[in-house]
């Protein structure tokens, strides 16, 4: 009687056992870390917005492979930076073509911020999604909503739609009492079953926002 019930409660708890590590292999994502070096622009080291700020760069930003909000990224030695209003960045681009994805996906996850704050709500830029089939749909990048300025203070707000994903510091932004974030948005596909050919990443080049991004990460479906 003994040998049965200690029998049973092994099977019991090898059952239990099996099926957690079933279960977990059922959670498991498979992420897709995109490679933006081949369109980057600046290196994360060095400074950049506005000169008046010494030591203002993403230094800190620890590199490789790292998971943030739950989420797998790909952080290479540079970023990209596109224009605004600002003559900092006057010479970085209005678009960036051609980012390569070559995936079906259920999500893309975007680490991104933007320099200089603008009113709520304008529209500072946009990630076009390419698919296979000719077809493209526009993710918008919206000042309050999907990003806010990388500069913040105890009372800056958070976006909307978007998460803080990392928070860090530089000499630059301690000059003012201020630190740094990034933040990420999550863009739910529409259309999984068709491959992601590219993202084109854009700005509308008409407020003093200068958005950029750090990396982009496909979900898999």
């Amino acid at each position: 009687m003994r040998s049965f019930s200690a029998m049973a409660a092994l099977i019991c708890v090898l059952g239990v056992t099996l099926t957690g590590v079933a279960d977990d292999k059922k959670s498991d994502k498979k992420w897709i870390c995109l490679d933006l070096q081949p369109n980057a622009n600046q290196k994360l080291k060095d400074d950049f917005h506005d000169n008046a700020f010494p030591g203002n760069n993403l230094a800190n930003l620890p590199q490789g492979e790292q998971t943030l909000e739950g989420v797998k990224f790909k952080i290479g030695e540079k970023l990209i930076q596109l224009t605004s209003t600002q003559q900092s960045v006057a010479a970085k681009p209005e678009k960036v073509e051609g980012i390569k994805v070559d995936a079906k996906t259920a999500k893309l996850h975007i680490l991104h911020a933007t320099g200089w704050e603008t009113e709520d709500g304008a529209r500072i830029g946009e990630y076009t999604v390419n698919w296979d089939d000719g077809s493209s749909a526009t993710i918008p990048i919206e000042y309050g909503k999907d990003v806010l300025d990388w500069w913040c203070n105890p009372n800056s707000g958070e976006p909307a739609r978007s998460k803080v994903a990392w928070k860090g510091d530089n000499e630059g932004a301690k000059s003012l009492n201020c630190t740094i974030r990034l933040y990420m948005t999550t863009w739910e596909n529409p259309k999984p079953d068709t491959k992601i050919k590219s993202i084109d990443y854009s700005t509308n080049k008409k407020t003093p926002a200068a958005p950029f991004c750090v990396a982009i990460t496909a979900e898999e479906k």
